[in-house]
């Protein structure tokens, strides 16, 4: 018998254990696409483009406000 029944299962663990570790003080850098969970957890967003930093601002600018049109059109297309 397996742990996880499914794939999401096991992220939504992951997720929640770093969602803790967050609360509790620890400092973590992240590479998800899962933008939900960024703009509820972190205290910084980077945007990245062709290995560049396009945009970084506290979640509330970068999902509120981003500037640069390409992640405009990102948020656009995930969220």
């Amino acid at each position: 018998m397996s742990l996880f029944r499914h794939g999401t299962d096991f992220l939504h663990f992951i997720m929640k254990v770093m969602q803790d570790l967050a609360e509790e003080g620890m400092t973590m850098i992240v590479v998800t696409h899962e933008m939900g969970f960024a703009r509820e957890v972190a205290d910084k967003v980077i945007f990245m483009d062709g290995g560049y930093i396009v945009e970084q601002a506290p979640p509330s600018e970068i999902f509120g406000a981003p500037k640069d049109p390409r992640l405009q059109q990102f948020l656009r297309a995930v969220l």
